[in-house]
């Protein structure tokens, strides 16, 4: 049987240099990134990988970008991210959501965050 289902993977954590200031590209910070991948056409009746996504490439796409080279704003990181994950075999889908806990804003505690949706084919 075909049907759809949600990946969510949550608290992915990596060290970047992404931001405008120029302390930002130089020293770092730490960044958050939640997924959620909507997967169509597949079967699970196997219980098999081939038959999914393997979650695990997600993280690794996700790393590669974060640890990659910067990016100015975290909606260009957003997207980059979302652009690779579409490229799975069974994504239709996704979510992503970057965040900066610690931005160098006075008076923020709870981070900022971007979020973007694609769709395969956008």
């Amino acid at each position: 049987m075909v049907m759809s289902a949600r990946i969510r993977i949550d608290g992915i954590s990596c060290y970047g240099y992404h931001g405008l200031l120029p302390a930002e590209q130089t020293l770092g910070q730490e960044f958050q990134v939640n997924l959620e991948l909507l997967l169509e056409g597949l079967s699970f009746e196997k219980d098999s990988l081939d038959e999914t996504v393997d979650y695990r490439k997600a993280v690794e796409i996700v790393h590669q970008l974060l640890e990659g080279p910067p990016q100015r704003l975290l909606e260009t990181l957003a997207e980059k991210i979302a652009s690779e994950l579409i490229k799975l075999r069974g994504v239709s889908e996704v979510k992503v959501s970057v965040c900066k806990p610690h931005p160098p804003i006075p008076g923020i505690k709870g981070g900022v965050a971007v979020e973007i949706i694609k769709q395969k084919g956008t």
